[in-house]
């Protein structure tokens, strides 16, 4: 049953992001390879690099399933694009249910490895935000993760909720819904509220060089 469960979690959590990424490259005005490109990178480019880090087979390359979820995602986006692609809420919706799904992901398949929690929760934040981070790259877009938004702080609170949830007993289904409602609740909280984090910045400029003034 649990095995069924992360599988489910895994195929929503790639219909998420893949719509998420597609939805951008189409506002982008990409062309429908260049779309599934930007969805396929967006959807498994965090557990690449987790089971890159991690030493395992590369998730993906194991079944076909991910490139035709993937596919199905771009169906979707093109027969209800008007609605997916307009609406600037959107973005947010799958982009926050992705993450959610896929920390829960990294953290599950990390602990499976061995690894200690912190580890987990490490392998949580990469596998949830790092395909995000690649497609806003290749949209020409500074990286979410990298604005003042609650993003990666929302997966390592969900990390830390799902290690507590374990300490208090819960199952291993359990501990997953926690992370992953934790998560969505802060990314809705932080978007009603403008929750950030304070902004690394300078009153002024670098100094110039002496003689370049």
């Amino acid at each position: 049953m649990e095995t069924t469960f992360l599988t489910a979690i895994e195929v929503i959590g790639t219909i998420a992001f893949a719509i998420s990424g597609i939805r951008l490259a189409a506002f982008r005005r990409f062309d429908w390879f260049g779309a599934y490109t930007v969805g396929l990178v967006t959807a498994i480019g965090g557990g690449t690099l987790r089971d890159i880090l991690l030493d395992i087979p590369v998730f993906w390359m194991q079944t076909f399933l991910y490139l035709g979820v993937t596919g199905i995602s771009l169906a979707v986006v093109i027969l209800f694009r008007k609605m997916l692609v307009s609406n600037n809420r959107m973005l947010f919706v799958f982009d926050t249910l992705g993450l959610a799904l896929f920390v829960v992901i990294g953290i599950q398949k990390t602990l499976a490895t061995g690894y200690p929690m912190w580890v987990a929760v490490v392998m949580g934040v990469i596998t949830g935000s790092f395909g995000g981070v690649l497609r806003d790259i290749l949209i020409n877009e500074q990286p979410l993760f990298f604005r003042k938004d609650i993003y990666a702080t929302a997966c390592i609170a969900g990390g830390v909720v799902y290690w507590l949830a374990g300490l208090l007993g819960l199952g291993a289904v359990g501990c997953q819904i926690a992370c992953a409602l934790i998560i969505i609740a802060l990314r809705m909280c932080a978007l009603k509220w403008d929750w950030h984090l304070p902004i690394l910045s300078m009153t002024s400029g670098p100094e110039k060089p002496k003689g370049e003034e």
